[in-house]
């Protein structure tokens, strides 16, 4: 059985639904943190978090710098500040822009693996970047797993198909199938 100790997840262009569907799938009990850099405008307010939770029973919430990360949760990266995963806790970072993109999705990958090795699974969703596939193929060197969206099933395919070429051993999945890959993962957590 491989070991998951938190799922990070990058998304852009159509990422709501994309991840709202995920989510609804997702059973109270899931226990594996979920970590999400959703592309949006520096000046978004907390609304993602209220769109998200009507689709789960998990709780979700914005991280905060110095933030314990606990399971159970669906945390994600603020508007305009890049998340970065140390081990066991969020840091939060005004850096520049990485790949035009504050949050980057590369920059929460690569502390991810950085910080949980060969025990981070790694989702990458509909987008219209190539934001993630660095940080997809930092997370597959440490060890980690990672799966994308088949890209026929993006609304963007651009994001899945730069992950796709910079990380040849990612699982490509529907988004169906991405959520019982995730039930699976978790069997016996708890």
């Amino acid at each position: 059985m491989i070991r998951v100790d938190i799922i990070v997840v990058g998304v852009s262009l159509g990422g709501l639904r994309a991840v709202g569907a995920i989510l609804a799938e997702l059973p109270e009990a899931f226990l594996v943190p979920i970590v999400i850099v959703q592309h949006r405008q520096a000046e978004s307010e907390g609304r993602l978090v209220d769109l998200l939770q009507q689709h789960t029973t998990l709780r979700v919430r914005e991280a905060e710098d110095k933030e314990d990360i606990a399971g159970g949760n669906v945390y994600l990266a603020p508007s305009d500040y890049h998340l970065l995963i140390e081990p066991g806790r969020f840091a939060l970072s005004t850096e520049a822009p990485v790949c035009c993109a504050r949050p980057s999705i590369d920059v929460l990958f690569e502390s991810a693996a950085d910080s949980y090795k060969d025990r981070v699974l790694g989702v990458i969703l509909t987008g219209a970047s190539a934001d993630g596939a660095k940080g997809a193929a930092c997370i597959d060197r440490a060890g980690g797993l990672v799966v994308v969206q088949a890209p026929e099933t993006a609304e963007s395919r651009i994001m899945p198909e730069a992950v796709i070429r910079s990380t040849p051993t990612a699982r490509v999945l529907p988004p169906v199938e991405i959520v019982s890959f995730l039930g699976r993962l978790v069997v016996g957590k708890g």
